[in-house]
């Protein structure tokens, strides 16, 4: 929609505890009605369509990968979704190490023990399908919900039957 004809005097952006307070009370009510896991794939679904949009909507997909890269972590930070970094990154396999600092839904959450970011892992997985309209799997291997001060994604070729 149009925020600036919705929304005149408050305009488009929204701090991160109101953000929060939305994300982690629906995660909540799913998780109490249908499970934990189900909370996280729910989770990850919808942010694999909210990758798929925010790269159509946002991205060109016609640039080669670094180019690409590079325009994704321009984006994400402007929007202060977070500070994308590549760890390691193999276009043969097609498999990367990714890094969000300053992640738009964890960072400064209380120390829990668990990764929290499935959304992320959709939305990640959902931009890179777009892009490359090849599915990956996304599993986020450090957050900052389980000590680390940054979370971090092993990124791989979605193969048939994993």
């Amino acid at each position: 929609g149009d925020t600036a004809v919705g929304r005149p005097h408050l305009g488009s952006e929204v701090s991160v505890v109101v953000y929060r307070l939305a994300l982690y009370s629906l995660r909540e009510a799913i998780a109490a009605r249908h499970g934990e896991e189900a909370a996280a794939q729910v989770f990850r679904d919808g942010g694999w369509i909210a990758g798929r949009e925010f790269c159509r909507n946002t991205m060109d997909t016609s640039l080669a990968p670094a180019d690409f890269i590079d325009q994704l972590q321009e984006a994400l930070t402007a929007r202060r979704i977070g500070i994308l970094r590549v760890e390691s990154l193999d276009l043969a396999s097609l498999t990367m190490t990714l890094t969000v600092s300053e992640d738009l839904d964890c960072s400064g959450l209380p120390v829990s023990g668990r990764t929290v970011c499935d959304y992320d892992e959709g939305f990640i997985s959902g931009i890179l399908y777009e892009y490359m309209n090849i599915d990956f799997r996304v599993v986020e291997i450090d957050c900052w919900a389980t000590g680390d001060r940054t979370c971090r994604f092993s990124v791989a070729r979605e193969t048939v039957g994993s």
